[in-house]
C-alpha cells in the first residue's frame, strides 16, 4: 500500500508540472543560498587551517595574536631558537626562520581601489619550512635584493603583478622575479621577499615571528614548557596549523550566523509556496480523496501521501539547489581577513555534511509546507467529498 500511495503522489505532482516545478524552484533556491554559505564559510576556514603544518611551531610576542602585531627583538629570536631543538636539513642547519609581515596597500586590478596585502619578509629556510609553496613562474627571490615574488591569488587580483614589472611600496620599487602557487592556502594571497632588506626599508629592527619544524624525537609540549619556563622571554607559541585555524573563527562564525539568518527568511516563502501547492491540490482533488476513503484508504494513508508529495517537491528542489551551488567551486572570493586585515583569496569547498544539511534543510521545508494541507486532506469526510466532486 506504501508504493501504490507513493506512484499515486508522484503522479499528481508530474500532472502538476508548473506549480510543481516553481515551487521546487522556490526551494532549490534557498537550498542554494544556503548551501553556499556554507560552501564560503568551509572555504575560508579550509584555506586558513591547510596553510599551516603540524610540524611547524610559531612564536609570537605574548598576547599579539597575529604576527602583525608581534614584535620579537634579535636577542629574543636566538634564545627561542637554542630552545628549540628544531629539526635539521641536509646540510645540518636548523630549520628554523625569522620573518617579518607588514601589511601594504596596493591597488586592485579590476577596481583601482587599495586593499592590504601581507609582505612576509622570508629566509631561505622559509621555503623549506614551506614545501608548499612551489614556483609556477619564475624564481624565488635573491637574499640582499629588493626582488620579490607573489603569490597565484595576489598575480589575479593586483596591478602589475607580473614577472619583471614592479610594485611600489616602502618608498622603494620592487621587481616581481617569480610567482608561487601554495594550492589555495592562505600563502597565495602574500607577497614573500628577503627579510633583512625588508626590515631596513621598512625601519623595523624586530622580527614578526620564529617559525621552526620539530625535530621528529622532539615533542611539542616539551619545546614549548622550555621556551615559556625561560624567565627572559613574554612569548606565546602555537603548532602553525593551529595558529592559522584560530584566524578563520572570527569570519567563520561571521558568515555562518548572516547565511543562516537569510536562509531562514528566504525559507519562509519557499514554506508558504509549498504551502499554497499543496492547500491547491487538496482543493482540486476532493473527488480523487473521498474515492481513496470510499475504496479502503484510511485517514492516516491519505495524510501520508500529500506529505509525501511535499517531501518529493523539498527532495527535488533541495537536489537542483546543491546541483548548481557545486558549481561555486570553480570561482575564488577575496575579502579582508578581519583578525589580519590583510586581503585573502579562498574557494567555496562542498563537502559531504553541506550535501547532507542542504538536502535535509530542502525536506524539512517540504515538511513544514505540506504537514497543514495534508492534516486537512485525511480529516475530509467521504460522503461530503463525493457529494462535492
Amino acid at each position: 500500500m506504501i508504493g501504490l500511495m507513493l506512484q499515486y503522489s508522484l503522479r499528481n505532482l508530474l500532472r502538476r508540472r508548473l506549480t510543481t516545478t516553481l515551487t521546487a524552484l522556490g526551494m532549490g533556491l534557498v537550498v542554494f543560498v544556503f548551501a553556499a554559505v556554507l560552501m564560503l564559510s568551509n572555504g575560508l576556514v579550509k584555506t586558513l587551517v591547510t596553510t599551516g603544518s603540524s610540524d611547524n611551531v610559531v612564536v609570537l610576542r605574548k598576547s599579539a595574536g597575529v604576527e602583525m602585531q608581534s614584535q620579537i627583538t634579535h636577542e629574543d629570536a636566538d634564545i627561542i631558537e637554542s630552545h628549540s631543538s628544531a629539526k635539521t636539513d641536509v646540510d645540518g642547519r636548523k630549520l628554523s626562520a625569522r620573518e617579518l609581515v607588514i601589511l601594504v596597500s596596493l591597488p586592485k586590478k579590476i577596481t583601482g581601489k587599495p586593499a592590504n596585502v601581507a609582505i612576509r619578509g622570508v629566509t631561505d629556510k622559509s621555503y623549506k619550512l614551506r614545501p608548499v609553496v612551489k614556483l609556477s613562474q619564475g624564481r624565488f627571490p635573491r637574499a640582499g635584493s629588493t626582488e620579490i615574488a607573489i603569490g597565484k591569488s595576489i598575480a589575479k587580483g593586483f596591478n602589475a603583478a607580473e614577472i619583471g614589472q614592479t610594485f611600489r611600496f616602502a618608498m622603494q620599487d620592487w621587481v616581481v622575479v617569480g610567482i608561487f602557487d601554495a594550492e589555495n592556502r592562505g600563502f597565495n594571497s602574500e607577497i614573500w621577499g628577503d627579510v633583512n632588506v625588508l626590515s631596513q626599508f621598512f625601519k623595523r629592527n624586530v622580527y614578526s615571528s620564529v617559525i621552526f619544524k620539530l625535530n621528529s624525537g622532539n615533542k611539542f609540549d616539551g619545546v614549548k614548557e622550555r621556551i615559556l619556563h625561560d624567565p627572559r622571554l613574554k612569548v606565546d607559541i602555537k603548532r602553525e596549523n593551529l595558529y592559522y585555524e584560530e584566524q578563520s573563527e572570527m569570519m567563520s562564525k561571521f558568515l555562518t550566523i548572516l547565511g543562516i539568518s537569510l536562509t531562514l527568511i528566504f525559507s519562509l516563502g519557499a514554506i508558504i509556496g509549498a504551502m499554497i501547492t499543496m492547500y491547491t491540490a487538496t482543493a482540486t482533488r476532493t473527488a480523487e480523496i473521498g474515492t481513496l476513503r470510499a475504496l479502503g484508504f484510511g485517514r492516516v494513508s491519505i495524510l501520508m501521501a500529500f506529505i509525501s508529495e511535499s517531501l518529493l517537491l523539498g527532495g527535488v528542489g533541495g537536489i537542483a539547489g546543491l546541483f548548481f551551488a557545486s558549481f561555486l567551486q570553480f570561482f575564488t572570493v577575496s575579502t579582508m581577513n578581519w583578525q589580519t586585515f590583510s586581503e585573502l583569496a579562498f574557494t567555496f569547498s562542498l563537502n559531504f555534511e553541506i550535501v547532507l544539511s542542504g538536502f535535509a534543510f530542502s525536506l524539512i521545508m517540504g515538511f513544514a509546507g505540506g504537514v497543514l494541507p495534508a492534516i486537512k486532506a485525511s480529516r475530509m469526510n467521504i460522503v461530503d467529498s463525493l457529494r462535492n466532486a
